[in-house]
């Protein structure tokens, strides 16, 4: 248990084992069964809290897999006590055989804490049921089936816990979890990693300078994302020195963060600040840049206006890139003389956290241009999916269907929280008006009336969300007790119909109307196939691995042929029941 500082690998290891580490990766560790759909075996589940205690081996075993199998570095993993030393330098292999050989010659006593089998264990196993719970809403029963094994190895007795992680591995193998898990992990980890409708990546041109559009929160995000992955000299521009001075600020504010959690070390941390900048004009700052991405305000009269400022002063080979999350790339571009190196590079908030990048080919978009922009966002570590230039693209226009349905019970009558409560049984990360809280009502609102003048027989605007956008509310409810609760403000401005649906009729519903739109988006030819909605949703929205994918689940559920005739899956391609 002597683990490298530096080499371990970003990846799903095998239980319980680093994986070989790849030149410029950085030291990862997990224990991503839970995750899949398995429980952690070989004594994963039995020997990980008899060793480091009950509290930290869920947090390892739970908390982390069902937060999208979250990483650990070298460093944690020693401080976690999984490791008993760790190692740095090039030499680390030849230090780890010393240290090895010290212990078994009785040189080096290896001195462990005693674990706390009292009233904390117990604790511990109810956090981690509450975490399920707050993930999975019971959805999914590996989670559940790795905290009983963990709250009956308080007692110490190792054979009972291998039994028992044993018959849990043979129950899940046979479920559709872990082949809903293995379908969404070759999607991550294959079709993410090769784009479908990629141009081939010989034709990508160098970026060497990136310059920013906007220096709100978002493109100071991106700025950061640029400036790290890529480092290369990144230029903002605003209309005002404040903003600009602010978006910089925003920057090395956030590499001084890494500097103090240890992510980068000083030189770096003042090489990344030397490397960004801002200034107020834009021949000044675009002048020689490779690649130049707008986040201003979502309307098309203004991207288009600072796109032809940038076309005026961007060399002629500059990829002129919008994060647009919802208008049309190719009206976008249609007033600039040089329309085809205009594409979409359309990122998730958190920009850090979420890995999904739509890349919208607009009409004229040419192959140059959409390799440049696929090269660019595997050296950011995105996965990108190759998009139609069609109204809000994937997964906006899936999530605004799927919230309109929900809007419209919640107008014709049913209650807020039975509409609420009828989505838990997917064991979605969050409810729909949470998650409506998280990308904000007012961007919900303009993506909806968006989709409602290209699809108004299918995408309505909700009444009640205009009201709520109007009176300045951030979402629907409020968290006095530290819990979702109806806020009263917001109860006082819905105008609510007499139509009462039941929990099962709301997702019966919701469901329908998200299994026509993909079906619609697929002969429409938004995506090359289905997987790629599949991939989309589960590294940009969120959709859980358990669930193996919307489409595979549409298919499970026999929604897909109820609504369109037809599976969107052959049977077998999706590793998954029937």
């Amino acid at each position: 248990r002597h683990l490298p500082g530096r080499h371990l690998r970003r990846a799903l290891p095998r239980p319980g084992r680093a994986a070989r580490p790849r030149r410029g990766d950085e030291p990862a560790f997990s224990l991503p069964e839970v995750f899949l759909g398995l429980v952690p075996g070989w004594g994963g589940c039995a020997l990980l809290p008899n060793l480091i205690g009950a509290e930290k081996a869920v947090s390892v075993i739970i908390e982390n897999s069902l937060n999208q199998n979250r990483q650990l570095k070298g460093k944690q993993v020693f401080e976690l006590g999984i490791a008993d030393a760790l190692f740095e330098g090039a030499d680390f292999l030849e230090q780890s055989l010393i240290w090895t050989a010290s212990v078994l010659n009785g040189t080096t006593t290896v001195e462990r804490p005693e674990v706390d089998r009292g009233e904390a264990w117990d604790q511990a196993v109810a956090k981690g049921r509450f975490v399920a719970d707050s993930k999975v809403h019971g959805a999914a029963p590996a989670a559940y089936r790795a905290l009983d094994i963990i709250e009956a190895a308080k007692d110490g007795d190792l054979q009972k816990s291998f039994d028992a992680e044993d018959q849990a591995l043979a129950d899940l193998i046979m479920g559709g979890e872990l082949r809903s898990g293995i379908y969404a992990f070759n999607l991550v980890q294959k079709r993410g990693k090769r784009p479908a409708g990629a141009p081939d990546k010989s034709l990508a041109r160098p970026v060497t300078k990136v310059g920013v559009v906007g220096a709100g929160l978002m493109a100071s995000q991106l700025a950061l994302l640029f400036l790290r992955r890529l480092e290369v000299p990144v230029v903002l521009t605003d209309i005002d020195q404040e903003r600009v001075d602010k978006g910089v600020g925003y920057v090395h504010a956030e590499i001084e963060k890494l500097l103090g959690k240890g992510r980068v070390n000083q030189d770096k941390a003042n090489r990344l600040k030397g490397l960004v900048s801002g200034v107020l004009d834009k021949a000044e700052g675009f002048a020689d840049a490779d690649f130049v991405i707008e986040a201003v305000f979502e309307e098309m009269s203004v991207k288009q206006k600072v796109f032809a400022e940038v076309e005026a002063v961007a060399p002629a080979h500059a990829i002129l890139a919008t994060n647009t999350s919802s208008l049309s790339v190719s009206e976008m571009a249609s007033k600039l003389k040089h329309p085809e190196r205009v594409v979409g590079f359309h990122f998730f908030n958190p920009v850090a956290i979420l890995p999904l990048l739509e890349i919208v080919r607009g009409e004229q978009t040419d192959d140059a241009s959409l390799a440049t922009a696929f090269g660019v966002a595997k050296k950011l570590k995105k996965t990108a999916v190759l998009t139609k230039d069609a109204p809000a693209f994937v997964v906006n226009r899936i999530l605004t269907r799927f919230m309109g349905e929900i809007q419209n019970v919640i107008d014709e009558g049913t209650p807020v929280e039975t509409a609420e409560k009828a989505i838990e049984p997917l064991g979605l990360p969050m409810s729909p008006l949470v998650l409506l809280e998280l990308v904000g009502p007012a961007i919900g609102l303009h993506v909806s009336e968006t989709l409602n003048r290209s699809f108004p027989e299918r995408f309505t605007v909700s009444p009640n969300l205009k009201a709520v956008v109007k009176a300045g509310k951030r979402g629907f409810y409020v968290y006095d007790s530290g819990k979702p609760e109806l806020d009263p403000e917001v109860a006082a401005l819905l105008k609510q119909g007499d139509s009462v649906l039941t929990e099962e009729q709301v997702r019966d519903r919701v469901l329908d109307a998200v299994a026509q739109e993909i079906g619609l988006m697929l002969e429409e030819g938004v995506v090359a196939e289905a997987q790629d909605i599949d991939l989309c949703l589960i590294t940009g929205a969120g959709w859980p691995f358990h669930l193996g994918g919307i489409t595979p689940y549409l298919d499970r559920e026999g929604v897909s042929e109820r609504v369109n005739g037809r599976r969107f899956l052959a049977q077998g391609v999706a590793s998954v029941p029937a």
